[in-house]
This record gives C-alpha cells, sequence and structure tokens, in this order.
C-alpha cells in the first residue's frame, strides 16, 4: 500500500496570527497541546535566549521529548521558517532515547497561520520525511509503534488534538489530552 507522505487539519482561534505566531513559535511551549510532545530544549540558536521566543529564527536548534504510551525518546530538530505572524516550520533529523544519535529525514512540521474573520487560521501540516524507505517496511514499522495504524492516520489525529488544545489555551480556556 503506498504511503500518505503529509496529513493536515485546520482550526479557526479567536486570536491575531502574532499571538498565535508567540505560542506555536517556542517548541518548549508544545507539551501544552500536543499529545504526544512532552516540549522542546533550545540547543543553538534562540535570539532572546529564552528557550525559543517568538522571535526564534531559521536555523535554531532543538531537542524535542516525546512520549506515546510508557515509550520515551528525543529528536534533534532545526527550524527551516520562522515568518512572524504567518509560518513555522521545523524539521526533525535525529532520534534517540535520552540523546538524537540516530541521524536521518524523519519528518518536517509546519504551522501556517492566516488571518480571517474571527481570529486565525491555524493549518498545522506533518510531513514524512522517510522518502528512502520502501513503502512495506515504513507501514510495518508504523503500525509496531503506533499500535496498528499509519504514521499519516496517527498523526492526523494528533494535529486534530493538537490544534484544539492550542485553540483552548490561547483562548483562555483548559487544555484536554
Amino acid at each position: 500500500m503506498p504511503r500518505t507522505f503529509t496529513v493536515s487539519d485546520s482550526v479557526v482561534v479567536a486570536a491575531s496570527p502574532a499571538a498565535v505566531y508567540e505560542q506555536v513559535s517556542r517548541p518548549a511551549l508544545m507539551g501544552r497541546w500536543s499529545p504526544e510532545n512532552l516540549g522542546a530544549t533550545v540547543r543553538t540558536g534562540a535570539k532572546a535566549g529564552d528557550g525559543g521566543a517568538p522571535d526564534t529564527y531559521v536555523g535554531m536548534v532543538f531537542d524535542g521529548h516525546n512520549k506515546r504510551g510508557p515509550l520515551r525518546w528525543t529528536t534533534r530538530c532545526t527550524v527551516t521558517a520562522a515568518d512572524p505572524g504567518e509560518r513555522f516550520a521545523f524539521r526533525v533529523h535525529a532520534i534517540g532515547l535520552r540523546t538524537p544519535r540516530l541521524p536521518g529525514p524523519i519528518a518536517t512540521w509546519e504551522y501556517r497561520l492566516e488571518a480571517v474573520d474571527g481570529g486565525t487560521r491555524v493549518t498545522e501540516t506533518w510531513t514524512d520525511d522517510r522518502r528512502s524507505w520502501p513503502d512495506r517496511v515504513a507501514n510495518a514499522f508504523d503500525r509496531v509503534a503506533t499500535r496498528g495504524h499509519t504514521f499519516a492516520e496517527f498523526q492526523g489525529r494528533n494535529i486534530h488534538r493538537t490544534l484544539s488544545n492550542l485553540k483552548r489555551a490561547v483562548e483562555g480556556a483548559p487544555a484536554s489530552d
């Protein structure tokens, strides 16, 4: 079965694009919304030195701390786009348990922001960067890692939950998991 390499979803948040960008451009805050991410540690590149302020720039490197059930791992990521009020993206390019030691293209995450009536349309996109993996191998790995799903299916659900939690957090309501 051929893989789906890109999945995205959108939500309208009752806030300005600048206010939403201030949140999504801080990797350390991602754990507040994501069902899988626990936050991040900035390694290099934060202009303000605060672990990823809204003025982070392309090239900033951070380690993302993640969990899925009892499993925990760390990824190494590099910011690839940082356009205030418009777009924030990063590439995941290494993975490991506590330290990301295994390099290779893994995924790209992107947040696009668009001013609309009532606030900002936030579109989160996940792209599978494991292009060199044969579909059969990737699908088998994915089903083990996600308990029976492809990464596209799994990430589609995660994106929906992340955006719902982001909306609640930015609008001031309690977040769910």
